[in-house]
């Protein structure tokens, strides 16, 4: 067995190993968990050479595992202008008009976050809001759902954008009810418009924003994203491989690219990239629909506010029948498949496509993912179990939304809205992510949310749907073990057992046993990744 390189001690380890569910040392040895048990036990293991960390009686927990993030978006988020904190009209003219004074000549302002419903007088942005300082600064800032953008009339203009414009398929380009001019708001695919306009980052500007990423992930615990790559180009791709090769990476990232370019990814894994412990495919990523906050969430009935709507199909799904034959295809292939459906419509349509695939193609651990899984027919979660469909949800999404969901949708709906507790009671495999940078990448933020079904507002004390309410345990569950098998890397990461990798962090806070509302306050003291320390306090 040898000596260990790293040896944790006096710490209380949540191993997620039923067999032994708690230990106080783990030993670890070159990138992986050599032992796990007490002080005592381990002491063995120690060499002259071995590093001791003494954990002072923390909480350890498994590495976390993000099951949804646009990583290398994120990244260039946190470089560029953040809008999240704006409350009102007001803070978010000033914000990008602080920004204006700084653009370099031919300079675009980039950036988003930005949620007019969380706004203290919530109103749609309008171009007139800032074209008067902005006359010759494009503006484009994605909101925090990413299904809808603002741009000024410098952007629209480059982009081609007039009275004349016809909405592409699958988007919005929202019209002023009177003149007819574009307002500013480009919904879904109508937003590509203006996005082939701005000028690629350069590869410099790419690794910056890798790095700048993973540093954020690193201090939140998180060793493990399963990330949508390549969503516009595939230079995020390239960058990940250029850390990898240069032996910078401290997150491991399961890489899912767009299913309308299905086959370029079998292509590269036939010839052997991208198939490792720190760099790997995980299969293809595609839409059916948009977001509740868009009003582009395909539902079965109009509305509540909008009672003419009842959303939109993504481009993806045109012409009739192209999602079937891509997935179909996919999977034929042999490649994960996991697809975004928000609305309850969105995800019949989705389960319906499943099933069919499976029949054509026959039995075999695919593993289908629905991404977001929102809002559900109460017959479609017990239809997911039936089909062993993974729901791949993000918990921190109801924080924001169950502020004014039941203004949309209303309080029927609302029932089985981030159905979390129906989806595990019913047998199905539910893992926890973010969707950084829709919203903020902690987990304990989202294990909050899962555990009180607290939203931003404070309007629901008791909890905003609390039946769906779920323990602790079960969270972390979500976002180790349960991420670690949604992208099959269960034999591998998710718990602290021997053999497996040591991807493990420190927590200042024992959210096991703390009180609900001290999950925000909980803290990651150290994260350890592949046995490397990559992040201490």
């Amino acid at each position: 067995m040898g000596t260990a390189d790293l040896l944790v001690v006096n710490a209380c380890i949540w191993t997620g190993n039923a067999s032994m569910p708690f230990a106080e040392a783990i030993a670890i040895q070159g990138e992986r968990i050599l032992a796990v048990g007490s002080n005592r036990e381990l002491a063995a293991l120690r060499g002259v050479k071995t590093q001791v960390l003494d954990g002072g009686g923390h909480l350890v927990l498994p590495g976390f595992i993000d099951n949804h993030t646009h990583f290398m978006l994120g990244g260039f988020q946190l470089l560029s202008l953040e809008l999240r904190g704006c409350k009102s009209r007001e803070e978010f003219v000033q914000a990008i008009a602080m920004r204006a004074g700084q653009v370099a000549k031919d300079g675009w302002i980039v950036g988003g976050g930005w949620n007019n419903d969380q706004w203290q007088q919530p109103a749609v942005p309008a171009k007139e809001w800032i074209d008067g300082f902005t006359a010759h600064i494009p503006v484009y800032l994605t909101r925090s759902d990413l299904h809808i953008a603002f741009a000024n009339s410098a952007a629209l203009r480059l982009a081609g954008i007039d009275r004349d414009t016809v909405s592409p398929q699958g988007g919005v380009i929202e019209a002023d009810l009177v003149t007819g001019e574009p307002t500013g708001i480009l919904k879904d695919t109508a937003m590509k418009l203006v996005e082939q306009c701005i000028p690629a980052p350069s590869e410099q500007q790419y690794d910056e924003a890798l790095t700048a990423a993973m540093r954020h992930a690193a201090s939140l615990g998180i060793t493990s994203i399963q990330d949508i790559t390549a969503w516009r180009d595939w230079q995020d791709w390239e960058a990940f491989v250029r850390c990898r090769q240069q032996g910078r990476l401290t997150v491991r990232i399961t890489a899912r690219t767009q299913i309308t370019e299905w086959e370029k990814q079998a292509v590269l894994l036939a010839a052997g990239e991208g198939n490792d412990s720190w760099l790997r495919f995980g299969g293809v990523k595609g839409f059916v629909d948009g977001s509740l906050g868009s009003a582009t969430a395909l539902m079965v009935e109009p509305y509540t506010d909008l009672p003419l709507s009842s959303g939109l199909l993504a481009d993806q799904m045109y012409p009739d029948g192209i999602m079937f034959e891509r997935i179909l295809a996919a999977d034929r292939a042999g490649l994960p498949v996991s697809v975004h459906a928000i609305g309850d419509k969105a995800n019949q349509l989705l389960l319906d496509i499943f099933e069919a695939v499976a029949k054509e193609n026959g039995t075999r651990d695919r593993r289908f993912r629905i991404e977001h899984a929102q809002h559900l027919l109460t017959e479609d979660i017990q239809r997911m179990a039936r089909l062993d469909i993974l729901a791949s949800v993000q918990p921190g999404h109801l924080y924001e939304d169950g502020c004014w969901a039941q203004k949309r949708i209303g309080a029927d709906r609302c029932r089985t809205t981030y159905a979390f507790r129906s989806l595990v009671e019913a047998g199905v495999s539910v893992s926890f992510g973010t969707d950084w940078p829709v919203i903020p990448l902690s987990p304990f933020r989202g294990i909050y949310t899962a555990v009180t079904r607290q939203t931003q507002d404070g309007l629901h004390p008791g909890g905003w749907v609390p039946e769906q309410k779920l323990p602790v345990s079960e969270c972390l569950k979500a976002y180790t073990a349960s991420s670690a098998y949604a992208e099959f890397s269960e034999h591998d990461k998710g718990r602290l057992i021997p053999g497996m990798l040591a991807d493990l962090i420190l927590v200042s806070h024992n959210v096991l046993t703390c009180q609900p509302e001290e999950l925000l306050n909980a803290r990651v003291l150290w994260t350890i990744a592949g046995g490397k320390i990559v992040y201490a306090e």
